[in-house]
């Protein structure tokens, strides 16, 4: 195939930026798409130009590091992936790709592709755990007794890469899917009830601070979302929330 790649270019957080266009021909249907993006580097490595800076890691879909706008749509056409998973086979000869970053004001841009998203490093440190006793007398986690269907909706919700996906398809930037997932997995598992108040207060309080907005209601985050994280978890944060807040 031969494309038409229309890509964003920011030197750093403080530059204008905007968009480039190349070529790149032969692109296999094979490929993956940030295997095209690899093909598009070395052409421009080559030709003694800046290679476009984006994110990635394992390339398997697990870590959601490799956030990309393509055509409009949070890691490109295709659905239930991350952008490492997306193939060339979804697009066809002769056409034109659009490539942005997370567009999110607590995403800030540091480089052509590449966004900030510590923020969310940030609200997991806000309550992202669990409390263990090492006394000496802790209690194994398997001799708990744990409904069944709370522990399938845990495991889940605890399926969030934080990719920020739901972010940058939101109308109002909202995190309210990636926090609803990370409070739920805790929430439905009786090793979560120790935190439970502080827990939920804590994260919606540094989401707040962030800069993201609030929930929109649309579900384009379900959608857009590479591992089909629930609605359901925005309603169950939503629920914890009020409680923690009736009880303190």
């Amino acid at each position: 195939m031969n494309l038409t790649l229309k890509i964003w270019r920011q030197k750093d957080a403080n530059d204008k930026g905007k968009m480039v266009e190349y070529k790149v021909t032969e692109i296999s249907e094979h490929m993956s798409f940030l295997e095209m993006m690899d093909v598009l580097n070395e052409q421009l490595i080559a030709q003694g130009e800046e290679p476009v800076a984006f994110d990635h890691d394992c390339r398997e879909g697990i870590c959601g590091m490799c956030s990309m706008y393509i055509n409009g749509e949070a890691h490109g056409p295709d659905r239930g992936i991350t952008t490492c998973q997306l193939h060339m086979r979804m697009f066809k000869d002769g056409d034109t790709i659009f490539i942005e970053p997370w567009r999110a004001k607590a995403f800030p841009v540091i480089k052509d592709l590449v966004v900030d998203r510590s923020a969310f490093d940030r609200i997991q440190h806000a309550g992202g755990y669990v409390s263990v006793n090492t006394s000496g007398n802790t209690q194994d986690a398997n001799a708990l007794p744990i409904n069944k269907d709370n522990a399938d909706k845990a495991f889940d919700a605890a399926t969030c890469i934080g990719c920020g996906a739901c972010v940058a398809t939101c109308k109002n930037s909202s995190a309210m899917l990636f926090v609803g997932a990370k409070v739920s997995q805790y929430a439905l598992l009786p090793q979560g009830q120790v935190e439970a108040v502080d827990r939920v207060k804590n994260m919606v309080a540094q989401m707040d601070l962030e800069g993201f907005g609030n929930c929109t209601n649309t579900g384009a985050c379900e959608i857009e979302c590479p591992k089909g994280i629930s609605l359901e978890n925005i309603a169950r944060m939503n629920s914890e929330f009020l409680k923690a807040s009736l009880k303190g």
